[in-house]
């Protein structure tokens, strides 16, 4: 007995299939579906006689048809593109697709079976179903067991009325992109390493050990992460120009032991490089006039300067047999390298000075990065104060108890870097503007500008103040409400327009707050600007003191002063 005849009907019930076939409807055998896209999804599995597509969607019919059936330029692009259902089935894939997965027949696979089972890497975990479920598009990297890794953005097939059934993917290789991020990542933890140096360690050693291991360092990741078998390193002397050699692996001897300036013109590329703080790229030795000979046998070489704050302070160049053998890429990865090399060779160099004022400004550097991380602590702890206070009383006491211990945090840095600090560290002559007026005074500043309240934090804390801000005056009434319990600020200084209200409002706010007139408040605003009449207002109101930026530190002191009321230097 021979199979019915397949006949496949778009349209949007069975009864128009009994409507057109009437009682000849039994002589076939009839798959209706309701949408184009699954019915192409059908005629990539089953075979068919024939096709009746109604009406209503003849349109949509021709426009997938087209997308999907132009093989010609689907199968020429760089990317996948596949067609998949809600099963993750592949309904049709172009030719890129056919030839990453190596599965023959490719229609009816598993999408992620085709590519070998991958790992999903992210940021969606779950891309096909989040597209289907949300209607919207989402992406994802996977990682094939071969190490190539794909991007792939999936698109939801919009269908008027219903959800989305059907999926369309590309699929893109981004194996070279991805290896370079991995190159990028072990090259920046190479630069962390070359000089990572416990006490210890360093107690123990020479300033020769010191350098030596450090070109050790050199040498291995230069070798083993970047593949570059001829390697010199010279160091600037600033007082003569001079190109002292620090390093040299697979250089001719007369080459490594050649007298270099930092001079554009006959010093070779080296000499170019440190003189004008620009990398060069020598892809053909024998025909650049200003390659001189390095490695024997050298064909192409890479050079870059050591930079370090802006400033060269030696080059970095290797050389291969191979002509045109660096590429851009190579280019990049050397100069992040030599970052990290001109830090570390800067850290030693520290080191080997070992000087007391050294010790001091780590300290005061110390203590400057921990200041605003350390306000944006209680920032937050008075935030979440806030929203418990009459709530529950034990989350209370635990976040005062973090304020506590966060503003400790700073003092104990200071006391401690105080002791650390070698003797010759402090200066012999004591200064001259001494205010122990300002000793333990508490200063809150108020201002959008983080270089504004670091700026506080570095001046008024070298007299003794204990300072803390905020960025804006939501966050400061915060911060005065729960310092009351601790004796309340002795000075608050706020720029004239914070980010949620202006100088004038923050003071009126400050007012019901402490419950007096006499605020012990400081505007600050630049000369002639005075938005909304602030200043006048707030004058009118109880205002003790203005500050006009640009001000000088004497003028910052003589404010604070005037405020607590205490006597200024004699």
């Amino acid at each position: 007995m021979s199979e019915k005849p397949k006949i496949l009907f778009v349209c949007d019930s069975p009864t128009t299939v009994d409507a057109l076939l009437g009682p000849g409807a039994e002589a076939y055998d009839v798959i209706v579906v309701s949408n184009p896209m699954r019915a192409l999804a059908t005629l990539t599995r089953t075979p068919v006689e024939g096709v009746y597509i109604a009406k209503d969607y003849v349109q949509r019919a021709v426009q997938i048809g087209k997308l999907l059936q132009n093989e010609q330029i689907l199968d020429g692009m760089p990317d996948g593109v596949v067609l998949l259902d809600s099963e993750n089935t592949i309904l049709w894939a172009n030719e890129r697709v056919h030839r990453w997965s190596g599965v023959d027949p490719l229609n009816g696979a598993n999408f992620y079976t085709a590519l070998g089972s991958p790992e999903i890497l992210g940021p969606d975990f779950c891309p096909f179903h989040t597209a289907l479920a949300t209607g919207n598009a989402s992406s994802s990297t996977l990682r094939a067991s071969d190490n190539r890794y794909f991007q792939v953005h999936a698109a939801p097939v919009r269908e008027v009325g219903s959800p989305a059934r059907q999926l369309i993917v590309t699929v893109r290789d981004v194996t070279r992109e991805m290896l370079q991020q991995q190159k990028l990542a072990a090259i920046h933890q190479a630069g962390l390493e070359l000089a990572d140096l416990s006490p210890d360690e360093l107690s123990q050693m020479s300033v020769r050990e010191r350098i030596e291991l450090l070109k050790s360092n050199i040498l291995h990741f230069t070798k083993d992460l970047l593949n570059f078998d001829v390697v010199e390193i010279r160091l600037l002397d600033t007082k003569t120009s001079r190109l002292e050699p620090l390093l040299s692996e697979g250089m001719e001897p007369e080459a490594a032991t050649r007298v270099l300036f930092a001079q554009p013109q006959n010093n070779g590329v080296t000499g170019f490089v440190a003189a004008t703080g620009k990398s060069y790229l020598c892809e053909d030795t024998t025909e650049d006039p200003l390659y001189l000979s390095g490695a024997r046998g050298a064909k192409s070489s890479l050079t870059v300067p050591l930079i370090f704050h802006d400033d060269v302070i030696g080059t970095f160049n290797v050389e291969s047999p191979e002509p045109r053998a660096f590429s851009e890429s190579d280019l990049q990865f050397l100069e992040i390298f030599t970052r990290d090399v001109a830090v570390a060779l800067n850290t030693l160099e520290l080191l080997v000075a070992e000087k007391a004022s050294t010790a001091a400004e780590s300290v005061e550097a110390i203590h400057s990065a921990v200041a605003l991380p350390v306000d944006e602590i209680l920032n937050e702890a008075v935030n979440v104060m806030e929203r418990y206070i009459g709530h529950e009383p034990e989350v209370v006491e635990q976040l005062q108890k973090i304020l506590r211990n966060a503003r400790d945090i700073k003092q104990v840095i200071q006391s401690v870097g105080q002791k650390m600090t070698p003797v010759a560290a402090h200066p012999v002559v004591l200064p001259v503007d001494e205010r122990p007026g300002l000793e333990g005074r508490r200063v809150l500043v108020v201002d959008e500008d983080s270089s504004v309240r670091g700026a506080a934090h570095a001046l008024l804390e070298r007299f003794g103040c204990v300072v803390e801000t905020a960025p804006n005056g939501s966050q400061a009434v915060f911060m005065v409400r729960n310092m009351l319990a601790e004796g309340g600020y002795d000075v608050i200084i706020t720029d004239i327009r914070l980010p949620d209200s202006t100088g004038f409002d923050f003071m009126l706010k400050l007012q019901e707050i402490l419950e007096r007139p006499d605020v012990p408040l400081v505007l600050m605003t630049g000369f002639g600007y005075d938005p909304g009449h602030s200043i006048v207002k707030a004058r009118q109101a109880g205002l003790q003191a203005v500050l006009y930026k640009p001000f000088r530190l004497d003028q910052l002191l003589d404010v604070v002063e005037q405020i607590i009321g205490v006597p200024g230097p004699a």
